[in-house]
């Protein structure tokens, strides 16, 4: 319940920023360079895609543009979704939202050509096993798993601007920590290592076919120019997995 008023709570930057973000949606895609590297030869088959943990759904209108028949996001924020399918229908993108709480979307089995994925989702589920497992339902065969996520090492990292430092109060094998810095409100963010996320999905059934780290951040906060950010060390990962 902590998570989701947190969550909510900052959702509302969404919504403030409907504008801003109407033209980021307009005017470029929000996927990075090595997502659409991946993404390209699944997007040209024009796939049904379930985003799961769509947040503001600018990802969702970049894979429509990029290709994608149509998208479903999935994120227990109502505000967040609202704020989405807004944008979508201004636009007259084939997008729609669902709120629900996950894993368990409220969707058919078989759904799906393309699960994507990540930005910030996985830190708010606590059994990755589950999660993998419900990717995997709504995968029709053949269709793929695609993450692009924070590194797990990334909670680890102090943001100061001179040199790269490890927070002292912080360590990659804990289970969870209180998040201080954004959506903050005293949200827990899960933590798996890279190992116990590759094996989730692997339990599920699915095969791995790519994974690489990346020393690029998804997101930066504000002017922050943190030294960890600077290429020595990994802030992001991708992984792709295909449903035999």
């Amino acid at each position: 319940m902590g998570n989701r008023s947190a969550w909510e709570a900052a959702s509302q930057k969404y919504v403030n920023e409907h504008e801003e973000l109407l033209d980021q949606a307009r005017d470029s895609s929000s996927l990075v360079a090595c997502e659409l590297e991946l993404l390209g030869p699944l997007l040209a088959s024009t796939p049904n895609v379930v985003h799961l943990q769509s947040g503001h759904g600018l990802d969702d209108i970049a894979l429509v543009a990029a290709g994608a028949r149509s998208v479903v996001g999935v994120d227990f924020s109502s505000v967040a979704t609202k704020a989405a399918q807004r944008r979508a229908d201004e636009l007259g993108v084939h997008c729609r939202y669902v709120v629900a709480e996950l894993p368990g979307a409220p969707l058919r089995d078989g759904c799906a050509d393309l699960v994507y994925t990540g930005k910030g989702a996985l830190i708010w589920l606590p059994d990755l096993n589950v999660w993998a497992a419900d990717v995997a339902r709504l995968l029709t065969s053949g269709g793929h798993l695609f993450v692009h996520e924070a590194h797990p090492m990334v909670p680890l990292w102090a943001w100061d601007e001179d040199v790269p430092r490890i927070r002292p109060d912080r360590g990659y094998f804990e289970r969870s920590h209180v998040n201080d810095t954004f959506p903050a409100n005293g949200a827990v963010e899960w933590q798996a290592t890279l190992a116990e996320i590759i094996t989730a999905v692997l339990g599920a059934g699915l095969e791995l076919r790519h994974v690489a780290e990346h020393p690029e951040p998804f997101y930066r906060w504000g002017d922050l120019d943190a030294a960890a950010w600077r290429g020595q060390l990994p802030n992001t990962f991708t992984l792709l997995a295909r449903k035999p």
